[in-house]
């Protein structure tokens, strides 16, 4: 397997792997990618990466731009958000190394954190806290199960780099939580 980043012929093949793993919701998530993709204040060239065997799409992580307000003003962060592999390659490590890949290129990038909503048995054991006891409350406990809330905090992360999530218009849409 090779990740690596998201090439522009990728686009269509990316959209098929994201909407194999989300299955149900496949329309909805493929549309926030698309949207993210869409919106400059979120998207950042070079984070979105795909998990290939054999030259073929089988899994995608993408990274976009969120903010904390901070008790000094607001703070660039990155959400993580979606994370896919499609069905027959779910179990084997890909998700892992993708959230492994994404996470060192963050800290590469001088990234302070990285958030996410996702199953804390899943990613907690790959590097993710519930991000309430570290400072970052829910930004909609209404809709977030207890712990799904987290934060994977990287080396340049500072203590004073907590306070609330503000994210962009799509995911702050699709979620109904404060935005941009």
């Amino acid at each position: 397997m090779t990740i690596g980043v998201e090439r522009p012929d990728d686009v269509e093949a990316v959209r098929g792997v994201v909407a194999r793993a989300f299955e149900a919701d496949a329309a909805k998530v493929v549309d926030m990618v698309d949207a993210l993709r869409a919106t400059p204040e979120a998207w950042i060239p070079g984070l979105s990466f795909v998990a290939r065997l054999d030259d073929e799409p089988v899994g995608h992580v993408l990274l976009t731009r969120c903010w904390i307000e901070t008790e000094r003003g607001r703070l660039d962060a990155l959400m993580l958000t979606p994370l896919s592999v499609v069905p027959e390659h779910q179990g084997q490590g890909i998700g892992t190394a993708l959230v492994a890949h994404a996470l060192d290129v963050a800290t590469a990038g001088g990234w302070p954190l990285v958030l996410l909503e996702g199953d804390p048995r899943f990613y907690g054991r790959r590097g993710f806290a519930a991000a309430e006891p570290l400072g970052f409350p829910s930004p909609a406990p209404q809709h977030i199960p207890p712990g799904a809330h987290q934060v994977a905090l990287l080396p340049d992360h500072e203590p004073w780099m907590t306070g609330t999530l503000v994210n962009s218009a799509p995911l702050a849409a699709l979620n109904e939580l404060p935005r941009f």
